[in-house]
């Protein structure tokens, strides 16, 4: 399988943590963690590691590291 490239955006602050499919290729990241020291990029992260069933290593931010809309791309098997 080849890699797949998503748009992520992360609300951070969240109260519940969940991740909300919009379509095939957007996503909405809740999370607790707060938009400091990449904490929200790494509960995003694990968020879709545990939706896609791989591990946070196959995922990679491309764009958007400080932003709250990002490109991800989730290397294959």
């Amino acid at each position: 399988m080849a890699a797949r490239r998503i748009c992520l955006k992360v609300k951070p602050g969240s109260s519940k943590e969940r991740l909300e499919r919009i379509t095939n290729n957007e996503f909405l990241a809740r999370v607790n963690a707060p938009a400091q020291e990449g904490k929200a990029n790494a509960a995003a992260i694990k968020l879709l590691s545990e939706y896609f069933d791989i591990p946070k290593s196959r995922i990679i931010i491309v764009r958007g590291e400080r932003s709250r809309d990002k490109v991800i791309e989730i290397l294959g098997k």
